[in-house]
């Protein structure tokens, strides 16, 4: 039997090739800022042309259940995730910045929503 945390790496997996198959380059995984910055792990960071793309991935019986996963709380804290990031990778400055969502339900549906929230 799988644990949450296996079948979560799985979807975050599944995700990054469903994206990448979309021509999204990858940049980082399991982004943590550090203590202290009352920020979430960002599940994917890709880039398309010069958009950065943070993205949340969530798996869950429907899709329905996936996309309610992810509350306000968890958007801010994403929100705050990524402005480290960019503080702390300059070279993404000049980047537009777009936060997404990648909704799984198994056996084989992904669902990919731009512009999930903003910041």
């Amino acid at each position: 039997m799988q644990t949450n945390y296996s079948k979560g790496k799985k979807a975050e997996y599944m995700a990054l090739l469903y994206l990448l198959g979309k021509g999204y380059r990858f940049v980082a995984k399991n982004y943590i800022t550090g203590r202290g910055t009352q920020a979430g792990e960002i599940d994917l960071i890709v880039k398309k042309d010069k958009v950065l793309v943070f993205v949340e991935v969530k798996e869950r019986q429907t899709l329905e259940a996936a996309a309610y996963a992810i509350s306000e709380r968890q958007q801010q804290r994403l929100i705050k995730g990524a402005e480290a990031f960019l503080q702390q990778n300059p070279q993404y400055q000049n980047f537009d910045v777009r936060f997404d969502a990648v909704l799984i339900k198994y056996p084989f549906h992904i669902t990919h929503i731009k512009n999930a929230w903003m910041a």
